[in-house]
């Protein structure tokens, strides 16, 4: 299922082949993210078009609408969407946290997730509130946010739901926590994704080879918990490493600054088995990707890339954070592409003066062509990444990425 293609000198940065039902990954690899089984604002063929090998969907909004039955029926999410290239899917873990501690915390995906970090406009941008979930050890009650109806995940029922979906590669479901949990709080919720991972396990391995599910060869990722507390995130990475998974996700809080996360990875990667693939899971700013890969992580998701072009913004070597915003008005009359070296469609067809109107106009166009472009800027990184990782030279390279 995965294996290393080369091993750099002189970090835990290796290239590698994750191979799937659907088609092999080479990693390390950018996952666009895909919550209900679309890129936002990009069809199928243009995402193959702009290289991405792997996109992730998400169990819990699929589950809400359409459902798993008619995806299922429909021959699952590659029939369904369009899109036959390798597929993930989470468990739905981040948005059981997000409508329970998430919201009475404060802490969110549209919120930054360090709370040491970002202005005070993007640190209280998530409001807290009262949660909408209740945990117990079976699993995780809540509402949904479509009818109001009374939902239920269990570590089976979701393997289930994902079964039907029929991905690539399923996650378990985790309890995740918040950088403001204390100790108490993230052991517990860490031991009780330890049980949840087992009995995932027991209800993958029992649902295995039946052909009523549309896609019999699926791989299962089991997820570290654990907080930014050293002791707990290397007791679960033994615990979760230890167990029989195709491959190993890192998630849940990684602490209240990037500073943090470092260690998060430092403590964990080298504690999971060498030849499985590891995922940072909602990470993916391109200092992260940098740090991550140095570290031994093999794929990441994040959705800012198609976020943050619906806001005007594109990425653009060598600006402050890489990237511009085009509704600047400086980009009226702005001739020349994005990125004259970028290959994408948006760079070879279109200035930056008519991006600037349509963004500033409003038009629909503009989400899908930015966002062809952000997602042709990260395949070409990771593109230069794996060379770079192959010849020994991803010091130079990050050195030429640094703000």
């Amino acid at each position: 299922m995965f294996s290393i293609d080369h091993q750099h000198k002189d970090s835990h940065a290796r290239t590698g082949t994750l191979l799937t039902a659907h088609g092999s990954v080479s990693t390390p690899a950018f996952v666009a993210v895909a919550t209900r089984a679309t890129v936002k604002a990009v069809e199928p063929e243009a995402i193959r078009d702009a290289g991405l090998q792997i996109v992730i969907s998400n169990t819990y909004h699929l589950h809400l609408r359409p459902g798993e039955d008619t995806i299922a029926k429909l021959g699952g999410l590659h029939t369904f969407s369009g899109w036959t290239g390798p597929t993930m899917t989470d468990s739905g873990g981040f948005q059981v946290f997000s409508l329970g501690a998430g919201k009475e915390h404060g802490v969110g995906k549209v919120a930054s997730i360090f709370p040491d970090e970002g202005t005070p406009r993007t640190a209280n941008h998530y409001r807290q509130g009262k949660s909408l979930v209740k945990l117990t050890e079976e699993g995780a009650s809540f509402k949904s946010i479509i009818d109001g109806s009374n939902q239920f995940f269990s570590p089976e029922s979701v393997i289930e739901i994902e079964r039907k979906l029929g991905a690539d590669i399923i996650l378990v479901l985790d309890e995740c926590t918040s950088p403001l949990h204390d100790y108490a709080y993230t052991k517990n919720a860490m031991e009780r994704t330890h049980r949840w991972a087992q009995r995932s396990l027991n209800a993958f391995n029992a649902s295995a080879g039946d052909e009523a599910y549309p896609n019999p060869d699926q791989i299962l990722f089991g997820i570290v918990q654990g907080g930014a507390y050293e002791d707990l995130r290397k007791e679960s990475a033994r615990v979760i490493g230890g167990m029989p998974f195709g491959g190993f996700a890192i998630g849940g809080s990684l602490g209240k600054s990037k500073e943090e996360m470092h260690h998060v990875l430092d403590w964990t990667i080298p504690l999971l088995p060498n030849d499985k693939a590891r995922h940072l899971l909602g990470i993916g700013e391109i200092e992260d990707i940098f740090a991550g890969v140095r570290r031994g992580v093999d794929t990441f998701d994040c959705a800012a890339a198609t976020r943050i072009a619906r806001n005007g913004t594109v990425f653009l070597k060598g600006q402050p954070r890489h990237r511009i915003n085009l509704r600047n008005a400086r980009f009226a009359d702005d001739p020349r592409p994005i990125d004259e070296t970028c290959d994408c469609f948006t760079c070879q067809h279109h200035s930056r003066a008519y991006l600037h109107h349509l963004c500033r106009a409003g038009e629909f166009s503009f989400y899908r062509l930015a966002t062809i472009h952000n997602l042709r800027f990260l395949v070409r990184l990771m593109q230069q990444i794996r060379e770079s990782i192959t010849n020994d030279c991803l010091d130079e390279l990050e050195k030429e990425w640094e703000d």
